[in-house]
């Protein structure tokens, strides 16, 4: 059977830097495929002209599709999964669908939408992103512009124009599975971990919380979470159960603040290598205990089992631990390999010592 394509949602406020995050991605996606779902709003279709225009071998102008009828919890079966499909049918099936909701658009009816029969069985939702402005939510404000949000609410009545902004923020926090803290050049270092430590309290236990400048992520640290998120609404529902999710465009004050030159200073990897291991499980264990010791964002690799002629392939993102026989090993040696990836300032010494006891 052929596995699922899996599909990235990424919500997040006005001016959070959703498009910039998405620009980041493509640009350095080494070769892997991406297909772009843009929900825009009104008649003002920036964001993904900015995309197509970006000129990026691997998002061609037909992997981005834009959903113009407005908010996709809405349109869901007139315009949403039909899109999907167009993108599932092709000759050439993308790599990964990267969803961009806009503004105030609420994850959760659009997460529930993988449930649908006539896509369930080809897609899954990798996992949901949500960016956040750090230093507006630093400064309790949630957007950049809340006027901006407020003015563009009103001028649909179909939307929800109560709902405080503070618990739609909410809602999004609760369908989260990595928070991008945006914009963090802007804090102070103690502002930074003060307002990774709130997000993180807030959420669900294993969100990842992670700081970016200009939304600069590694793509392994953003795609490949694995976690399959329509399937888990219950731990994701809505606090608040308004209709409905707001509808904004997300085109200011995202690419005006600096240039594209940045790196992935944030970010770190490294190598632990070791010998055979004895026991899988217990060596599973380990990993967990020091991914959440550390705050590791991923670990992959393989390991040597004794008395096993396969390899044993280990994939950890956040808390969850998989692992499985995958093939034989050549003619290399029989050695423990894996990869470390995250934020900058990871005690090399302490995780190389743990993962080789």
């Amino acid at each position: 059977m052929q596995a699922k394509i899996p599909a990235t949602v990424v919500t997040g406020f006005l001016g959070a830097g959703k498009t910039t995050l998405i620009r980041h991605m493509l640009e350095n996606a080494g070769g892997k495929r991406i297909a772009l779902i843009i929900n825009e709003f009104g008649d003002l279709g920036v964001d993904g002209d900015i995309l197509k225009g970006c000129g990026i071998e691997t998002c061609s102008e037909e992997d981005v599709m834009e959903l113009s009828n407005g908010c996709i919890c809405c349109t869901v079966a007139e315009d949403f999964i039909p899109t999907l499909q167009k993108l599932l049918d092709r000759e050439r099936a993308p790599d990964h669908i990267v969803i961009e909701t806009s503004g105030l658009a609420l994850p959760q009816p659009l997460v529930r939408a993988f449930n649908w029969p006539e896509i369930s069985t080809r897609v899954t939702v990798d996992g949901v992103v949500t960016v956040v402005d750090g230093k507006a939510v630093t400064e309790g404000r949630f957007a950049h512009d809340v006027a901006a949000v407020d003015a563009q609410r009103k001028l649909d009545e179909n939307l929800d124009h109560e709902t405080p902004l503070s618990e739609l923020f909410e809602d999004q926090m609760a369908c989260a599975d990595m928070i991008v803290i945006n914009k963090s050049d802007l804090l102070t270092e103690d502002e930074r971990a003060a307002l990774t430590a709130r997000l993180r309290a807030d959420s669900r236990e294993g969100v990842q919380v992670v700081t970016a400048t200009m939304g600069a992520l590694p793509v392994e640290v953003l795609l490949g979470q694995g976690i399959g998120a329509e399937a888990d609404m219950e731990a994701r529902h809505e606090l608040h159960h308004h209709h409905d999710h707001d509808d904004e465009d997300d085109h200011h004050d995202e690419d005006d603040d600096h240039d594209h030159d940045h790196g992935h200073d944030a970010f770190e990897s490294f190598v632990v290598t070791r010998p055979e291991i004895s026991d899988p499980a217990s060596f599973a264990k380990v990993i967990t205990e020091v991914i959440r010791t550390h705050d590791i964002l991923r670990l992959k690799g393989f390991a040597a089992v004794e008395g096993k002629p396969m390899r044993l392939t280990i994939q950890a993102v956040g808390p969850r631990v998989d692992s499985y026989f995958d093939q034989p090993f050549g003619k290399g040696p029989r050695q423990t390999r894996l990869v470390v990836i995250g934020q900058a300032g990871l005690d090399r010494a302490a995780i190389t010592a743990a993962l080789s006891a």
